[in-house]
């Protein structure tokens, strides 16, 4: 099966799962686990007879055919269903058989054989129409998808979590789970983690782990052997869905429930050779007074707690204190911590002066589902090479998107790899045949060649960048675009913030009024 034919047949399932829903009264985030479950499920059967084929031959003995084991099972990375655990069982139940429980139980039988499992697979089925849910087996029967081999049911995985999150499920369960590729593919390309420890303490659905594993493959060499992921989720359920991603991926790795603000439970301080991450961006209420906030190896002697209600520069802190002698970071970030000021920017300045800062791409709006607004990716190099120490690249990309529709952008391949070849170029790399074959960099760069490029891209020495408050911010030093974006509705943004403000302006009144009164 092509690139393509993967693409319909990815279409095809997810419309039809989605019709389903449309006729039910779940919401998409109710919708999300049992379908996300089915998925698993269904790519387990499909290894199963896999692997069943491949051992076979092999349980043929002197004394005869011995029973295949478990560890037969794990060693053809496969796990050893149960009957009633195997995707035919239920696609194949009588009628008047109690097909939500019939699933639960399969779900509780994997788990009970498989401890890394325990606990992650979803058992909420009873929650789903009967006749829904038989449907919703069935697509997932069709032939075609019979046929399908681990990594492809990996992609469709993706694009169902995706799909979902474009749904809004994230946002009505209070938070993100998905990082949009675009944006996890560039942090990858940007960082290349190839071999050692990939950590992501706001993990997620595990996006990044899963794209770090294509990077892998890519470079021909077998994923498990060449990485170790350890993963940190604050939300439960965020947590499940990153379990089943690897799982579904055949990435073995750790992933801990838990909060990052006050806890590493990994124990990774100066231990990773990578660390990416989209956490949540502006948390506030992060309780500093904590004996483990003020005493956290994970933060900038002195300085390291910031005095603002906002918990950004303890994430940049985290990720730059992951990191070994030679590790590289690379994360999403609000586009108001460049320019942060106060506590924070003192933490900057102390960052930049490291040398460990190595590029900041700005990114324009629509890049997310569910929220709007701009972003940076920050990368950070411990092991830049000598003649960059006192360099940073500033990328700014704006401008450089593929309108998708009327509310998402993303990086076509060629601005993806052209982006991707600026920062090989500023680390030394011959990229002379990218430059040349790449069309998007071929008309920004016509002479074939890196050259800082105003409104895109320039290479700022730090003593520049300390002359500006030590902003990171690229448009400050590549030059400010004053185009007008014809796509975003700036009428009904103005509205949004003036709304804002009257809220704000109503919570201050009636705060002042609170004074008052006990005043009097």
């Amino acid at each position: 099966m092509n690139s393509e034919e993967i693409k319909q047949l990815e279409k095809e399932l997810w419309d039809a799962a989605d019709n389903l829903r449309a006729n039910s009264k779940l919401t998409a985030a109710e919708y999300k686990d049992p379908v996300l479950g089915l998925i698993l499920l269904r790519y387990a059967q499909n290894r199963f007879e896999e692997a069943t084929k491949t051992i076979a031959p092999k349980l043929v003995g002197p004394r005869g055919a011995r029973r295949a084991t478990q560890a037969d099972y794990l060693a053809a990375g496969a796990m050893l269903l149960p009957e009633k655990s195997q995707y035919d069982y239920l696609a194949n139940l009588p009628e008047a058989e109690d097909i939500s429980e019939a699933v639960n139980e399969a779900m509780r039988a994997i788990e009970a054989n498989y401890a890394d499992l325990e606990g992650i697979l979803p058992k909420n089925y009873q929650d789903m129409d009967a006749d829904l849910l038989r449907e919703l087996i069935r697509v997932f029967n069709k032939p075609a998808v019979k046929k399908l081999k681990g990594d492809v049911f990996g992609r469709i995985y993706e694009y169902f979590l995706m799909k979902f999150s474009m749904s809004g499920a994230g946002a009505q369960e209070g938070g993100e789970f998905f990082t949009p590729p675009s944006l996890v593919q560039l942090i990858v390309n940007f960082i290349e983690p190839d071999h050692g420890i990939v950590h992501d303490p706001a993990c997620g659905s595990g996006g990044m782990f899963v794209q770090t594993g294509h990077f892998v493959t890519d470079h021909h060499k077998a994923v498990n052997e060449a990485i170790k992921v350890y993963g940190t989720e604050l939300k439960a359920n965020n947590a499940r869905l990153a379990k089943m991603n690897l799982a579904i991926h055949g990435i073995e790795g750790k992933i801990i429930e838990g909060n990052s603000f006050y806890s590493d439970p990994h124990d990774l301080v100066g231990k990773c050779d990578f660390v990416m991450a989209n956490p949540p961006f502006n948390v506030n209420k992060v309780d500093k007074a904590r004996d483990v906030v003020k005493t956290d190896a994970r933060l900038f002697d002195d300085i390291g707690i910031p005095k603002a209600d906002n918990g950004n520069y303890l994430w940049i802190q985290y990720f730059y204190h992951y990191l070994n002698a030679t590790g590289r970071a690379g994360f999403v970030m609000a586009s108001s911590a460049t320019d942060a000021g106060g506590s924070e920017k003192l933490i900057r300045q102390k960052l930049i002066e490291t040398g460990a800062v190595d590029c900041i791409v700005a990114v324009g709006n629509n890049f997310f589902y569910t929220r709007s607004l701009p972003c940076h990716l920050w990368f950070l190099d411990k092991g830049k090479r000598p003649e960059n120490k006192s360099k940073i690249l500033m990328i700014d990309a704006r401008n450089t998107f593929r309108q998708v529709n009327s509310k998402l952008r993303d990086f076509t391949p060629d601005q993806s790899a052209g982006l991707t070849a600026i920062l090989s170029s500023y680390r030394g790399a011959d990229v002379s045949v990218e430059f040349e074959s790449n069309p998007w960099l071929r008309q920004i760069f016509p002479d074939g060649a890196y050259q800082d490029t105003e409104r895109l891209c320039r290479i700022v020495d730090v003593a520049e960048i300390a002359e500006h408050g030590y902003s990171l911010t690229p448009g400050r030093y590549v030059g400010y675009s004053s185009e007008i974006d014809d796509e975003f509705d700036y009428e009904s943004r103005l509205l949004e913030l003036h709304s804002d403000l009257a809220v704000l302006h109503a919570e201050a009144k009636e705060l002042t009024y609170k004074i008052i009164d006990r005043r009097t």
